[in-house]
């Protein structure tokens, strides 16, 4: 990998085919978390190719990679859903909300990648921004609070929003599936 990033350094464009060939299905899959539709998950998939090219001189070689330019790609995400800022909605409330665990209500083979994915675009960019991050990144309340400027509290209440709202949809269509 040291080979491939020392040439991408130097502007080689069979490097950067490479780099997309092997890693455009991966990041792919994570625009496709935070973007409404295909058209824009592909748009930021492309966005943040662009990011990962144009900066790869900052990359120093330490750590990993794949998970920089992952980094990268869900930065660009996240710049995107600040551009859409006007349009999403949150609610802040007090500090002493609490998020309580809701028994399990679905099995794994329930629905497919595909089906939740495409639930999970069907929420609202604020939703579907802080839902991936928390849920599917991996990232902190107190963390995603300070990535986009809200208090964590907000981040949490939309969070437990997102959850609902999910938990609905699925449950209408599993209610529909089961007649």
């Amino acid at each position: 990998m040291e080979e491939i990033v020392k040439r991408l350094q130097k502007g080689d464009r069979k490097a950067q085919k490479q780099i997309y060939d092997k890693y455009s299905g991966l990041f792919y899959a994570i625009c496709l978390r935070y973007a409404s539709n295909t058209d824009e998950a592909w748009d930021l998939l492309q966005e943040g190719f662009i990011r990962i090219f144009f900066n790869i001189k900052s990359f120093k070689g330490k750590g990993s990679f794949e998970g920089w330019m992952k980094r990268i790609v869900i930065n660009n995400a996240i710049n995107h859903y600040y551009k859409d800022k006007k349009y999403r909605y949150h609610e802040d409330i007090d500090e002493n909300y609490e998020i309580k665990s809701e028994d399990r209500l679905f099995d794994d083979a329930d629905f497919t990648y595909e089906e939740l994915l495409e639930i999970i675009r069907q929420l609202p960019s604020g939703y579907r921004t802080i839902f991936n991050l928390y849920a599917i990144e991996g990232y902190k309340h107190k963390e995603i609070a300070k990535i986009l400027g809200i208090s964590e509290s907000t981040s949490k209440s939309q969070y437990h929003r997102a959850k609902k709202i999910l938990q609905k949809i699925l449950k209408d269509i599993k209610k529909k599936r089961n007649g």
